[in-house]
């Protein structure tokens, strides 16, 4: 089955690209590298081959180079960048079985196919090799959805789609599994930052690339009515005691590793070589005894 169009790809593309021109507001990826940096340090190797898959700028390839995380790092952009191969998240240009550590981040929450593309990551990956990847989740900016979601209501009679679908925790870390990574692990932190109004959000989100790339988007001009309207419910609904208002983003991350005969695997129904009331020093009762006394 092919995989429904959310996104508007050679958009999300486009909409990057001229962040990064303009200068990328790269206070969300520094943090999702300095947690990458974190979560790989209880990982007890080097990697050989590492791949950066869509991390929209170099921050994460520079860590794992930097810190000698990795010996070589192929870094898949989705721009044309110097010293990179210019590729697509849904479309990895890669031989199977060439890495032993992909990384990924703050960019599969945008792909149409995000099983598919789990599926091309561990192909990717040797036996035993490891990815890690952060994405934005279910929670991402739900204070500009429901205002917007209001404002379009009550002026316009209707509501369009102004902000992406992005995925819940409990379904990625069931993409894992379907995917084949062994030892999935899902797991999200929230991060809210601050603003004087919801216009300077709506200018980092231009600067970040993060901008409405949806195929279903309305074609035609947001009326400024319906903005001006959406920022004052914004403020209303939202705004802390001291007048700013906070702006969502959660911070999906996962990890699995490309299946080995060395990991751990589950023991078998019936395999257990000690009963548990002998574990718990305890008498063993037929089922349905009460005990006495």
């Amino acid at each position: 089955m092919t995989a429904p169009l959310v996104f508007d790809r050679s958009l999300v593309r486009c909409r990057l690209a001229r962040a990064l021109r303009s200068g990328y507001a790269d206070f969300l990826l520094e943090r999702a590298v300095a947690d990458l940096d974190e979560r790989l340090a209880p990982v007890m190797r080097t990697f050989s081959q590492a791949l950066d898959l869509g991390t929209p700028t170099a921050a994460a390839a520079d860590l794992l180079r930097r810190t000698g995380r990795a010996e070589h790092v192929l870094r898949v952009a989705p721009v044309p960048e110097a010293g990179s191969v210019l590729g697509d998240e849904e479309r990895l240009p890669v031989a199977a079985g060439r890495f032993d550590l992909a990384v990924s981040l703050l960019a599969l929450q945008g792909v149409n196919d995000l099983p598919g593309a789990l599926v091309q990551i561990r192909r990717a990956l040797r036996p035993d090799g490891f990815f890690i990847g952060a994405l934005l989740g279910g929670a991402t900016l739900t204070e500009l959805r429901q205002a917007f979601t209001q404002a379009e209501a009550e002026l316009e009679g209707g509501v369009s789609p102004r902000v992406a679908p992005f995925a819940d925790m409990r379904d990625l870390g069931g993409l894992l599994q379907r995917a084949g990574f062994a030892l999935p692990v899902a797991d999200s932190e929230i991060v809210r930052v601050r603003y004087g109004d919801p216009f300077a959000l709506m200018r980092d989100l231009r600067q970040m690339g993060l901008t409405n790339a949806l195929v279903d988007r309305r074609k035609t001009p947001l009326r400024r009515a319906t903005l001006m309207r959406a920022a004052a419910l914004y403020a209303e609904r939202f705004a802390d005691p001291d007048g700013r208002l906070p702006a969502t983003f959660e911070i999906v991350w996962l990890s699995g590793w490309a299946p080995h005969e060395s990991q751990q695997k589950p023991l078998r129904p019936g395999s257990a070589k000690m009963r548990l009331a002998d574990a718990l020093g305890v008498k063993e009762r037929p089922a349905g005894e009460t005990p006495e006394g």
